[in-house]
């Protein structure tokens, strides 16, 4: 996996176009996020899991923690999310590589990513997804 949409079969201008509509959807959603504050609006959506379950996901507070991230407040956004850091410079590289991608034609390397960073981040997501849901301090506190 060397790069973002680095496929050379496809239709080029295609790939660059979609890039470009990917990244412009990252940054239109982003903005939204930070001008709509989610505790107040209701438009945007509630984790299915926490619908049914009453257990926040991994991803749970992201939403809320993006908007007081894009605001300044870096120890609510840590509230809401303690993996908001992990999540923003994912969204961040993702980003980039689609902005790139869109101008030359070729993202980011990401050769670095090995299978073993994946399952590394997927164990992370999994212990955090459980520390955060049992009822014991200090646990609770990673509770949204």
């Amino acid at each position: 996996m060397e790069a973002v949409f680095q496929n050379e079969s496809g239709n080029q201008g295609t790939l660059r176009f979609t890039a470009a509509a990917g990244a412009v959807a990252i940054l239109g959603g982003s903005g939204v996020v930070g001008y709509f504050d989610p505790t107040q609006a209701h438009f945007f959506p509630v984790c299915p899991l926490y619908s049914l379950t009453g257990f926040a996901c991994p991803g749970c507070g992201l939403t809320r923690g993006f908007h007081a991230l894009f605001h300044g407040d870096i120890a609510t956004a840590v509230h809401f999310n303690a993996l908001i850091p992990i999540w923003a410079v994912i969204f961040g590289l993702v980003l980039i590589s689609l902005v790139v991608f869109a101008i030359r034609g070729r993202g980011l390397p990401f050769g670095w990513i090995s299978p073993k960073w994946l399952w590394v981040l997927a164990s992370v997501l999994l212990v955090f997804g459980i520390l955060r849901n049992l009822p014991v301090y200090p646990f609770t506190l990673l509770y949204p």
